[in-house]
């Protein structure tokens, strides 16, 4: 039984992209879609794939690093992914607590100065 395919246009409403967004995704490899003449499908690795992508966006990585923590599935098998998705959580951790403190600074500041006017102005 054939698997499962969706077209272009299926898989950009399947996962709420732009057409750019899925034509870029494709320009720096981050998928693969069979090709039938101009036609695109997309099959179950490709769908597993883009939920990685988006996934790994929510989270703030960058596409390259999405790009390659992917490479290191097709050559080095899924415990050296795994072990590589330890080390880019781990820095997109860090990463994000440090933008977490500079929020709560601006946020602690912009209070403080609107306090300030609105105290003026009584």
């Amino acid at each position: 039984m054939a698997q499962p395919r969706l077209s272009f246009k299926e898989m950009c409403a399947k996962f709420d992209v732009t057409p750019r967004t899925l034509r870029y995704y494709e320009y720096i490899e981050l998928l693969s879609p069979e090709r039938e003449g101009r036609s695109r499908f997309y099959g179950p690795k490709e769908l597993a794939r883009m939920t990685l992508i988006l996934r790994g966006r929510k989270f703030g990585f960058p596409l390259e690093d999405i790009r390659q923590w992917l490479m290191i599935y097709e050559h080095e098998g899924t415990e050296a992914q795994m072990r590589s998705w330890i080390e880019l959580a781990d820095k997109q951790l860090v990463e994000l607590e440090e933008q977490r403190a500079q929020l709560d600074e601006t946020l602690a500041e912009l209070r403080a100065l609107r306090d300030e006017t609105a105290q003026s102005l009584t």
